[in-house]
């Protein structure tokens, strides 16, 4: 009976069964192998079609059921590596439903998020940007690739909670560079119930006016002032870190101890900053936020 067995369990028996067959089942075969009867495991089979795992397909007058490629039966931490390998070769080969589907794959699989992130998200921007900037692929390419990627970090945040209005927190980033790792800091958080606002790629509001936009915009997000509100800025270079830098602690002095800087770059240990946290590893960026937050409840 399907009591037997909770959702995870089924759908590792279910790849399990499909991934041994190279013609397919059809969903009475897969209700007796894994001996859940036939209504039940219809919900099942849409449910896992529609998170991108399974395909049917129609032969004649008979429905069969397919493995998605790109969903195989993972255990983490150990299988972080496989991941970030395979997730990397999909991504440089175009392939992009396989990608998705082995992101869909490894959070069914009981990945966290933020490992997934840091461990298989992150080095693959990285990738694609070394390769980028050493003349290996051009913008065009790069482009292509970013958006797979892009599309990998949205599934990522699909599965977020319900936030925590007292966990707020604005992410930007300087310049069209940074702005796929800011989105990928983004998706990570709202995994743990963070309440956040992704601006994007700010590098034109550089100018005399954005301290009093920003106030604004916080104005706006932030009406009364309830929790902590962390202000994260990704960028790669000494000019912008400082203007934003500034504009920022100009914003800090009208709300209080409970508004943070954190700069997230490989340069800010160079760069003279009032920020409260620098670093360049976004894990280490999403560690800190929490225990910031931790902080603030133990007051």
């Amino acid at each position: 009976m399907v009591r037997e067995y909770s959702t995870e369990k089924i759908r590792e028996k279910l790849i399990d069964a499909l991934s041994q067959s190279k013609t397919g089942l059809t969903g009475v075969e897969i209700s007796e192998k894994l001996k859940v009867n036939r209504v039940t495991m219809s919900k099942y089979l849409r449910v896992f079609a529609g998170e991108g795992l399974i395909k049917q397909k129609n032969m004649g007058s008979v429905n069969l059921w397919f493995i998605e490629e790109g969903a195989d039966k993972l255990n983490f931490p150990a299988d972080f590596f496989q991941v970030k390998n395979k997730y990397l070769e999909y991504v440089l080969s175009g392939s992009t439903p396989e990608a998705h589907t082995l992101i869909r794959t490894s959070l069914h699989s009981g990945a966290t998020p933020t490992k997934l992130v840091s461990e298989v998200i992150i080095p693959a921007i990285e990738s694609i940007e070394n390769s980028y900037d050493s003349g290996k692929m051009g913008r065009s390419e790069k482009n292509f690739y970013d958006e797979i990627i892009s599309t990998s970090i949205s599934l990522i945040g699909l599965s977020e909670e319900e936030v925590d209005q007292k966990k707020n927190i604005v992410i930007l980033s300087s310049d069209y560079q940074n702005a796929l790792v800011a989105q990928a800091a983004s998706g990570a958080l709202r995994t743990e119930k963070w309440k956040v606002s992704l601006l994007g790629d700010m590098s034109s509001a550089i100018d005399v006016m954005f301290d009093i936009d920003l106030q604004r915009f916080l104005n706006k997000i932030w009406p009364k002032r309830d929790g902590i509100m962390i202000i994260v800025v990704f960028a790669s270079k000494e000019a912008e870190i400082k203007f934003f830098t500034q504009a920022i602690e100009a914003s800090k002095g009208k709300y209080g101890k409970n508004i943070h800087l954190a700069l997230c770059t490989r340069i800010g240990k160079k760069t003279k900053t009032s920020a409260d946290f620098v670093s360049a590893d976004v894990e280490t960026l999403l560690q800190w936020c929490q225990t910031v937050y931790e902080s603030y409840q133990n007051q």
